[in-house]
């Protein structure tokens, strides 16, 4: 028997089949930046729009640079994680649509929650949507910022235009944020894939089926 990192129990080699690696610790690393600079660039927002928050946290001068400066680095995690091949392993995984993909969102659409008819790979479709979504979103909140900081920047575009489709923009990515969170907080193997970077095989079996076939082709594991 064995121990895992950072524990001194023994590890069965009947328990290490039963569990699968996910994410290395680089991919985990760009999560929780990325996670951490969004949840406080959308916290200091909020400070910003809402009054009651704004009376309480105050100096809004402060806030404002916190909100500013998250904004600016929320990419940072993710062009660092280029360095990482495991990243842009799954990069590629997230840019690529495959026939299981539309296969499971037809199984949501219609409520189908057997295994078998909802195939994923590494990442559903819906986690392929979101990924999308969010690549998108963050580059149009970023420049719409950019010119409601330097208003003169681009003058073809009025400061109005820039605040009004920074808003409409800001508030669907909260919306789309806190659906991921309270779909995640839903699924403990998940967030234990993303805290520790290993999952229980019969959940990737059941969520992921067609990524446990790939990663068994590739490790030659049972």
């Amino acid at each position: 028997m064995t121990s895992t990192a950072g524990s001194t129990t023994p590890t069965h080699p009947s328990e290490r089949s039963r569990r699968v690696r996910r994410f290395t610790r680089a991919e985990r690393l760009v999560h929780r930046a990325t996670a951490a600079l969004m949840l406080l660039c959308v916290g200091a927002a909020a400070c910003l729009y809402f009054s009651p928050l704004a009376q309480l946290v105050g100096r809004r001068h402060l806030v404002v640079v916190v909100h500013e400066w998250s904004g600016i680095l929320l990419p940072a995690p993710y062009l660092l994680g280029l360095a990482s091949s495991a990243f842009r392993a799954d990069l590629r995984k997230l840019n690529r649509w495959a026939r299981h993909d539309t296969e499971w969102l037809r199984a949501v659409r219609r409520g189908w929650t057997s295994p078998a008819l909802r195939p994923a790979g590494k990442f559903n479709a819906g986690q392929k949507i979101y990924a999308g979504w969010i690549a998108g979103a963050v580059p149009i909140m970023m420049f719409t910022g950019l010119l409601m900081w330097f208003t003169g920047l681009l003058p073809v575009i009025s400061r109005t235009n820039a605040i009004f489709v920074h808003d409409v923009t800001a508030l669907a990515i909260a919306l789309v944020v806190l659906g991921h969170i309270r779909l995640a907080y839903r699924d403990p193997q998940a967030r234990s894939g993303m805290r520790t970077g290993i999952v229980d095989r019969a959940w990737a079996r059941r969520e992921h089926s067609e990524w446990l076939q790939e990663d068994r082709r590739r490790t030659g594991s049972p």
